[in-house]
């Protein structure tokens, strides 16, 4: 086994060890300091101003080009789930009534209106 002084892992884990320790440290000392908590609130407060301008520059950008926006695709995805939930319902309540109503099953589908436009042939025409 090779010698801890010489050995190349040993030194690389001990180099490695050594640079957390004194990157720990320095951060402990920056994140006490009241300069680095204000330059980290502005750094943010910079952050959410962009991401805002951002924001309303895409909304523009796709009202010109005449596509939705994100809030208006979740809002009409709300009202697309409202509307499938109101139309479930709806069938429930058919099939809750349909089942009542004692009818058989052959006779579920409504029969078709009498037809009020006669054939070509009935009114002597040829194709």
């Amino acid at each position: 086994m090779a010698d801890k002084s010489t050995d190349p892992a040993a030194i690389w884990q001990n180099m490695v060890g050594e640079m957390e320790k004194g990157f720990n440290s320095f951060a402990s000392q920056a994140l006490a300091s009241p300069e680095f908590s204000k330059l980290v609130n502005q750094v943010g407060g910079a952050s959410a101003g962009a991401q805002k301008q951002f924001g309303e520059l895409m909304e523009k950008y796709l009202v010109s080009m005449n596509l939705p926006s994100r809030a208006q695709m979740l809002s009409m995805a709300e009202r697309l789930q409202s509307i499938e939930g109101q139309l479930n319902e709806v069938k429930a309540l058919l099939y809750e009534l349909h089942n009542s109503s004692g009818m058989p099953p052959d006779r579920s589908v409504a029969p078709r209106p009498p037809r009020t436009k006669q054939p070509p042939s009935a009114r002597g025409e040829q194709k």
